[in-house]
């Protein structure tokens, strides 16, 4: 037991006609994850710049999708943060009139339409500088239940719209890092909650387990080495669809992980 079974029934007092669960031990634990998550997002990060100032254009191009992943992960903290998460992962479709585009989309697209490293050299260094004030935020971020229960409904419904359609990677083709990202970020909050709704509605955790199973089997099946993707041109349609449609069938699910807020 996680120490919650007895906060669950201890939380209705008399006083008190509405229940509501405490989930500090939770929001604790998942804050504390996606610190670990961000402190990994900068080391590897840091790795990225130093291969594109030393001019390393294929190890620059091999971690850069796996560095981004500790960021994917983590994105229901990330996002709180006003301008920071635009300005370490704005795609250029999403770029304002006038705004100045910086972040790991930026780089991509040089590194893979004009296949070198140079130009980078400034983006680099901004890139670290917004990854580390995101580092130095975190443990200012006001973390609660329905922040978690929101976090995994967003990382999969951007997973469903913008991941499925190629657009999130559109230089790189490394949208399935980004894809088993979101969905290992939403399956850490599931995780987290898990005791809790085991003990409100066991049938939703067997459920959930399967889908999330079976979104990750689909994903394992387009692995290539240890822990490479195949491009996402590479997937056919049906691959495509079948992953989509696994996507879709976890969401009705994982929406109802809200019972844990009650």
């Amino acid at each position: 037991v996680h120490g919650n079974a007895t906060t669950a029934t201890t939380a209705t007092t008399a006083t008190a006609p509405v229940a509501t669960n405490d989930l500090s031990a939770e929001t604790a634990e998942y804050k504390k994850w996606v610190e670990g998550q961000i402190d990994l997002l900068l080391a590897d990060t840091e790795k990225f710049v130093g291969y594109l100032n030393a001019g390393n254009l294929a190890d620059a191009k091999k971690i850069y999708p796996l560095s981004r992943m500790y960021f994917e992960r983590s994105e229901p903290i990330a996002e709180s943060f006003g301008d920071l998460d635009p300005r370490i992962d704005n795609r250029e479709a999403d770029l304002e009139k006038g705004e100045v585009w910086t972040g790991f989309h930026a780089i991509e697209k040089i590194l893979w339409t004009k296949n070198t490293t140079k130009g980078t050299e400034q983006l680099g260094k901004q890139l670290i500088n917004d990854i580390k004030e995101l580092r130095a935020k975190i443990p200012t971020a006001d973390v609660n239940g329905e922040l978690m229960v929101q976090g995994a409904v967003d990382l999969l419904n951007e997973v469903s719209t913008s991941k499925i359609t190629g657009e999130e990677e559109i230089f790189s083709r490394t949208d399935l890092y980004d894809f088993k990202a979101n969905i290992e970020g939403a399956e850490k909050i599931f995780d987290i909650f898990k005791p809790k709704l085991q003990q409100k509605n066991p049938v939703l955790v067997t459920d959930l387990s399967e889908k999330f199973k079976a979104v990750d089997d689909l994903l394992a099946q387009h692995k290539v080495g240890e822990n490479g993707y195949k491009p996402y041109n590479q997937l056919t349609k049906q691959e495509t669809k079948a992953l989509a449609e696994a996507v879709n069938k976890l969401g009705e699910p994982l929406a109802q992980i809200g019972i844990v807020l009650k």
